[in-house]
């Protein structure tokens, strides 16, 4: 089985010569913004607040409250999606209004450096995208930043109504690509919501907080992280 370290494979030096798919998360992963991860929270908050009757400003407390109370409980990361269910949301309706209410455009743009890593590692290794998003702001999302048409296949949240973690999506999903654990390296930006459980499965997983740490996924069409 190939590791990677979990900051961003620095250090690890090992070959990852049974990989051959590459599953990306979107939000975070391939690309950073706050001022988009704004909007979702304040359009989650506003989704809340005609729930609850209450102001936004009290829906925010109430998220974040329950995302501390289930990290706690749990030893992990919370995320927003698990705490507005909690909350009693419906999850379809939530991210019915993240598509309808969100425009990606006013805060993203293309990233070259990005595009350029994806259709490298495209040419080597089948690339996937898995995310919590659903598939009408995941496409608006992919277009402002560049890179619609570079996956095999996007998987959202649509496609099981289950927020990863979860071992049932991701089981379907390993199923549904035709890959063995070992043949896959799974790239997130948050370790407990987008590696922790592929980890535990068998897969290769890589850690990037930033695009730098991103960029450093070159280094796998040598077949190595030095």
């Amino acid at each position: 089985m190939a590791e990677l370290d979990h900051a961003g494979g620095k250090g690890s030096g090992l070959v990852l010569n049974d990989v051959k798919v590459l599953v990306f998360d979107l939000d975070g992963t391939l690309y950073v913004s706050n001022d988009l991860g704004r909007a979702i929270n304040h359009s989650a908050c506003d989704y809340i607040a005609d729930l609850k009757g209450v102001a936004r400003s009290e829906a925010d407390l109430l998220i974040k409250g329950v995302r501390k109370r289930l990290s706690a409980a749990s030893g992990r990361d919370a995320t927003l999606s698990l705490a507005c269910m909690e909350l009693g949301a419906d999850i379809r309706e939530l991210h019915r209004r993240f598509a309808e209410e969100i425009d990606p455009s006013l805060y993203l743009r293309k990233d070259e450096r990005i595009v350029d890593l994806l259709a490298t590692l495209g040419a080597e290794y089948h690339l996937y995208i898995y995310t919590n998003n659903n598939r009408t702001l995941s496409g608006k999302i992919m277009a402002a930043i560049g890179v619609s048409g570079m996956f095999r296949r996007v998987f959202t949240i649509e496609d099981s109504w289950r927020p990863k973690p979860d071992q049932e999506a991701l089981d379907a999903l390993l199923s549904q690509i035709g890959a063995l654990p070992e043949e896959c390296l799974f790239v997130g930006d948050r370790f407990d919501i987008d590696l922790r459980l592929p980890a535990a499965m068998g897969c290769a997983v890589f850690l990037a907080t930033t695009p730098e740490e991103l960029l450093n996924l070159m280094k796998l069409t040598r077949k190595e992280i030095a």
